[in-house]
């Protein structure tokens, strides 16, 4: 009962590429959420007569 199972090179199954993906979904969605913080949604700078003391912003009267 000798049987030759033809044994398909690893980038031809279904298993690591399985396990692959995990990771590589969560690098893709990081990757996505950098991008957003950095360029979307920016601190926009104070114009006007406004005055930022730490996180408090206030109008300065004159």
């Amino acid at each position: 009962m000798s049987e030759e199972k033809s044994l398909k090179p690893w980038f031809k199954q279904m298993w690591p590429w399985l396990l692959i993906s995990g990771p590589a979904v969560a690098i893709i969605g990081c990757a996505i959420t950098i991008w957003l913080a950095v360029y979307m949604y920016t601190d926009t700078p104070l114009h006007g007569d406004v005055v930022q003391h730490g996180l408090k912003v206030e109008q300065v009267s004159k």
